[in-house]
């Protein structure tokens, strides 16, 4: 099972939001759709979904075109920063009428979640926080058990435990029952330990798309004194630099061989962020 993103390319008048993506998300993999404000990650997963759709190329769900296709959607749930429920009902209702339109949803599961976030399902939506707007669509997202759950900027609001106690669900969920997630957002420090595969979109192309250990060690970091780091770097693939004081930090794309090393440099691998920084700097 996979869903092929064909040839999509996406304009708003005259901004090119997504231009000629090619990606296939597999079965049973956490995925994170990393991009900064604006790169694409948001018109991307609505095409997917079909919330909007693209100006050109198409998504496949198993070889089969989703574009208003219900039976293929079914088997994929967005959670979006807008909210697509009716702002005076409670969320106990939304629980019931969720489990209408996909039907393995579990109820009790989803109750349990609101126990662990604190959440008053008799609540009704629009007396939520942002915070707890979050929660209450990260709970029905992990509930869902779909094939397919796309997760655009989950944290949104959220502090720092319960992000904390999000990610941890995740996992759970995740080793308990696999399917394929897909977690949209810029935040790359917190998700760096949780996802799989890396996709990194910069203006509406993609950059980077394979595994994060494999994206991880095609470079390294050096660090050190200014002069010794600005020395070892003259012939090297150098991708970014910082500075603090006197000390330098080098993130270069390469092989690294040690003996060549000078004792006064660190050597230490790359770190997702700060890569992802890196390739996204304009």
């Amino acid at each position: 099972m996979s869903i092929e993103i064909k040839n999509i390319s996406k304009s708003f008048g005259n901004t090119r939001a997504l231009d000629n993506v090619n990606i296939s998300l597999g079965d049973k993999k956490i995925y994170g759709l990393l991009g900064r404000n604006g790169a694409g990650k948001t018109t991307l997963l609505n095409i997917i979904t079909n919330r909007i759709f693209a100006d050109s190329g198409e998504v496949l769900l198993d070889g089969i075109p989703t574009r208003e296709n219900d039976k293929a959607l079914q088997k994929i749930y967005m959670m979006g920063e807008k909210d697509y429920y009716p702002l005076t009902m409670k969320i106990k209702d939304i629980f019931y009428w969720t489990k209408n339109f996909y039907p393995d949803f579990d109820i009790e599961y989803a109750k349990k979640l609101a126990d662990i976030f604190e959440l008053n399902i008799n609540k009704n939506v629009k007396s939520l926080s942002t915070g707890y707007n979050s929660i209450f669509k990260v709970i029905i997202a992990l509930s869902v058990n779909t094939p397919y759950v796309l997760l655009d900027e989950p944290v949104l609001g959220l502090d720092a435990n319960h992000r904390d106690v999000f990610y941890k669900l995740l996992i759970e969920k995740y080793s308990n029952s696999p399917g394929t997630f897909v977690i949209s957002t810029h935040l790359i420090e917190e998700v760096s330990n949780v996802i799989e595969d890396v996709i990194i979109i910069k203006n509406g192309t993609i950059i980077k798309n394979e595994s994060r250990e494999d994206l991880l060690s095609q470079g390294y970091t050096i660090s050190g004194k200014a002069s010794s780091v600005d020395s070892y770097v003259v012939d090297k693939n150098v991708i970014g630099i910082e500075t603090i004081g006197g000390l330098k930090s080098a993130y270069i794309l390469g092989s690294i061989n040690k003996e060549t090393i000078p004792a006064d440099l660190e050597v230490t691998k790359l770190d997702l962020q700060k890569l992802f920084v890196q390739l996204t700097n304009a």
